[in-house]
């Protein structure tokens, strides 16, 4: 069994951030629209945490390789 490389687990985080931060600042672009065309603002707290969830899981996928499996 071989130990985890500890350089390749931040070069991990660092690409599973780059690739989910486009969704996580197009979430954001929306809430952003959404406050300022006046609706109102609970709407953009209602979309927010499926946005960040979706994101928080996306970087959990990206950072443990499951796209190399």
């Amino acid at each position: 069994m071989s130990t985890p490389n500890v350089g390749s687990a931040s070069r991990n985080r660092k690409q599973a951030a780059l690739l989910v931060s486009p969704f996580l600042l197009l979430g954001l672009a929306d809430v952003v629209l959404l406050l300022v065309w006046g609706i109102d603002p609970l709407w953009g707290f209602v979309i927010l945490p499926p946005i960040l969830f979706m994101t928080l899981l996306g970087w959990i996928a990206f950072t443990n390789d499951f796209d190399d499996r």
